[in-house]
């Protein structure tokens, strides 16, 4: 019996721009939200694996990631997560063994949840496991993790009615069972809630409502001040209004001394007309007194501020904050020692002179989040793009950056690998197209690991981007929410640094033939710029790079030979030069691709009639067009591929019926001939055809399948010069969105398809073509934690050479609705 092998090569996916999307837990393991699924990422891994698993479950935007409790004798943590579907879901995780799962879903609020905090793991917090999520429905509710399973405790409705944006839950005073929570959202109010020690269940009553900032909250977090268990509590809240202010929780009926910071009489000279309030908010807990005062304001940041967190040394003791703003940067601020006023003891992140510009010419948008790694020594931040970046601290306290995580933002609509298989680019509607490959040599030779990652950016444009196909020569071509298509070519220093990082060799007469060492983009434009050998990019001026002071883009990817570019690079030096536009289509641009010789391009457009329904054919000799296109589809044609010799053009439309042209001799000294119709089929499926996919030719058989949200893929057989017929249909569960033949026949001569599904399964088909027809051998689909929350909307074989087959194992790329990118290695084929 066929049993198909799956193992995970790759996963990439961008984090959603949300303040509390992340969470950084006690074992090194970092969760983030991308889309709807849930990423597992080691940033610390000495071998650089990047996301190690998707955790699907949800059904719209994961908002909130949270890690609850994390038991070292088991490796087991359990993660709690909230998201747009209005559910909180309960999972847990086994770091070592590499295995999680869902153990429970709530869904107790009726809007999407914004935020969850809990309490700090470091305390002594076993007999209760609380944790506090907010949503847009105006409420908090509190909850515990009990057995393995969470109970909602208590419902709070925010009056003055606010959506909370910010919660924060620490233990208050001596007892370890009596609790404060702050909450604070879409007003400039932070509401400060206690509860009273030794009751079975705590409730939450409103104690204090601390007012100062003049914008939205979006980050709330408590620390104690020193070790000492009855030290103060400090509270960091930063705000829209640029500003972290800090106050101070105090046990006692006495005030605690005035702070240094809010004598400090510059801030008069940031706030005219206004003096920080000082006013003591008291309440009583458990027969105890209580007070918060406000405690210092924290000036530097230029933009909204997205979060604020704490965090303790561990050898020290020093108290540090991390916050993270808009203004592209991320501070670490200190209390001196001396004055006690709070002083920024680190920036990073870039100070660009192109305040506000897009990510094409410099600026990625503002941090949207900030977190500690647990022990200090890291610290990420999660930029516009969905990249994180991160920067490690050195012993002298200086921080570097390191090789982080990246991924797009929005579903990945294209996929292509490079024609000897050594890269595959993918597009996306955010926007993007990008290159990926494998990360096989650095500075001590052969990687224990090999490990996938982003190596350049090439395309970054202003138009959603629909399909992609690569070309000889280190060549692509894509189309987009536009009329037209572009052509790429990869730069010389991005082939070098390909080269380098994948073992793969280029000739020098490979690199003379390419039109530039870099690339560049206008500000305002859509067309990537070369830029040529001794000229200075404008953009990799700007850059400045953190690591390199050379204004090259050249240099700057020769500055670390040998590992992978870090999100500034990416984001700026990396862009492929383009080439050529090819004109022709009225609507924007819904499917393409290039032959296998490379010498013809066809394409077609979105169309609800049929004159604009044609196929367009395009010769790359003289990058025009060849006359008349082809006219054979009423609607949408949805995709478009050329037989293994080029000998046959086959397109499926929205119209439900398939069109094979034959190509014509080709004319000496005129390129290849035109296609012209061969066959075609009104009522090849009931429904929409949604893709197709031609198989290696067998002798004079020609096979190729055709994917219909009938949930059915049928396959058409053509012998020698006659016409095709149905020789089999295979039905699904669900309609089939995405369809690809490997390229070489596997085991005992049999055909293998990878079929992908609205539902976002994954299935591999092997079927065996004879006389009197088509049998399918096995239909497998992997298993439910490698299927996809949503469509799968391309796969992709990896090319093998003929010397490259050894453990006859095989890379399927699959590209989803879900924003991931994924490559799984099948064995057994």
């Amino acid at each position: 019996m066929f049993t198909a092998k799956v193992a995970v090569s790759y996963l990439s996916a961008g984090a959603n721009r949300q303040t509390g999307v992340a969470d950084w837990n006690q074992d090194g393991t970092l969760a983030f939200g991308a889309d709807a699924n849930i990423c597992l990422w080691r940033p610390t891994d000495s071998q650089d694996r990047g996301v190690t698993a998707l955790l699907s479950g949800h059904s719209d935007t994961v908002k909130a990631v949270k890690f609850l409790s994390y038991s070292p004798a088991d490796s087991v943590s359990y993660l709690v997560s909230g998201s747009d579907d209005k559910s909180l879901k309960l999972w847990a995780v086994n770091s070592e063994e590499g295995s999680y799962s869902c153990v429970q879903t709530a869904q107790e609020h009726t809007a999407a949840i914004n935020c969850i905090a809990t309490l700090p793991q470091t305390q002594d917090t076993a007999s209760r496991c609380l944790f506090v999520s907010g949503a847009a429905d105006a409420t908090v509710k509190i909850w515990e993790l009990s057995s393995g399973k969470i109970n909602l405790l208590q419902t709070i409705k925010t009056a003055p009615k606010f959506f909370p944006l910010a919660v924060a839950l620490h233990p208050l005073g001596r007892s370890q069972d009596s609790y404060v929570l702050a909450v604070a959202g879409t007003r400039d109010i932070i509401q400060i809630f206690a509860t009273e020690p030794a009751t079975p269940t705590p409730e939450f009553t409103l104690q204090a409502t601390l007012t100062g900032h003049e914008g939205w909250i979006r980050s709330l977090d408590f620390c104690h001040e020193t070790t000492a268990p009855t030290s103060d509590i400090l509270l960091a809240s930063a705000s829209q209004d640029k500003y972290i202010r800090l106050w101070r929780l105090h046990q006692g009926s006495s005030l605690p001394s005035a702070p240094a910071a809010g004598a400090d009489p510059s801030l008069g000279a940031y706030l005219p007309g206004k003096s920080p309030s000082n006013k003591a908010h008291r309440f009583k807990s458990g027969g105890e007194d209580y007070s918060v005062t406000f405690e210092a304001l924290l000036l530097g940041h230029e933009d909204w501020i997205y979060t604020a967190k704490w965090h303790r040394s561990s050898s020290s003791s020093k108290l540090e904050l991390l916050s993270a703003s808009a203004d592209n940067s991320l501070s670490v601020w200190e209390a001196d020692p001396t004055s006690g006023i709070w002083i920024t003891s680190a920036r990073l992140g870039e100070i660009s002179r192109e305040k506000g510009a897009t990510t094409a010419t410099g600026s990625i948008g503002g941090f949207w989040t900030g977190l500690w790694a647990p022990d200090g020594s890291s610290v990420v931040t999660l930029g516009r793009t969905g990249s994180w970046r991160r920067w490690d601290r050195r012993d002298d306290d200086d921080w570097v950056p390191g090789l982080a995580v990246s991924g797009h933002t929005r579903a990945v609509t294209g996929l292509a690998w490079a024609r000897d298989g050594g890269y595959l680019l993918s597009t996306s509607s955010d926007q993007t197209t990008r290159q990926h490959a494998e990360w096989i040599f650095n500075e001590n030779g052969k990687r224990e690991t090999t490990t996938w990652h982003e190596m350049s950016r090439p395309q970054i444009h202003g138009y959603d981007l629909n399909c992609i196909d690569t070309l000889p020569n280190n060549s692509f071509v894509s189309g987009a929410d536009e009329k037209l298509m572009r052509v790429f070519s990869a730069p010389k220093a991005v082939v070098r640094l390909v080269s380098r990082l994948t073992g793969r060799d280029t000739s020098e007469a490979a690199l003379d033939a390419l039109p530039a060492e870099a690339a560049d983009i206008p500000v305002l434009g859509l067309s990537n710029k070369a830029v040529m050998d001794g000229d200075d990019a404008e953009t990799a001026d700007q850059a400045a790079a953190a690591d390199t002071d050379n204004p090259k883009a050249t240099s700057q990817l020769d500055a670390h030979p040998t590992r992978p570019p870090l999100e500034d690079l990416l984001s700026r030096a990396t862009l492929w030069p383009e080439t050529e536009k090819l004109y022709g289509h009225g609507y924007e641009l819904s499917c393409l691709a290039a032959s296998h010789s490379g010498r013809l391009i066809a394409s077609a457009c979105r169309a609800s009639s049929v004159n604009h329904a044609v196929v367009r054919v395009f010769e790359t000799g003289r990058w025009t067009e060849l006359r008349p296109p082809l006219a054979g589809h009423t609607l949408t044609a949805t995709r478009i591929r050329f037989a293994p010799d080029d000998g046959m053009l086959l397109s499926v439309g929205r119209d439900r019926q398939w069109v094979v042209w034959r190509r014509g001799r080709e004319e000496e000294g005129e390129g290849e001939g035109g296609y012209s119709l061969f066959q075609n089929d009104a009522k090849g499926h009931s429904r929409m055809i949604l893709d197709a996919a031609w198989a290696p030719i067998l002798g004079e058989t020609r096979v190729f399948a055709t994917a219909g949200r009938d949930k059915q893929v049928k396959v058409w057989v053509g012998r020698g010069e006659g016409k095709f017929s149905l020789g089999k249909a295979v039905a699904f569960e669900g309609p089939v969105t995405a369809i690809d033949f490997l390229g070489r026949a596997g085991r005992d001569g049999c055909l293998v398809l990878a079929v992908g599904t609205e539902g976002g399964e994954v299935a591999v088909v092997r079927l065996r073509v004879g006389e009197e027809g088509v049998d399918v051998l096995s239909t497998e689909v992997v298993k439910d934690e490698l299927c996809l929350p949503k469509a799968v909307l391309q796969l992709a074989w990896r090319p093998v050479l003929e010397e490259g087959v050894g453990d006859g194992s095989y890379d399927l790329a699959v590209a989803g609705e879900d924003s991931s990118l994924r490559i799984y290695k099948i064995q057994g084929l």
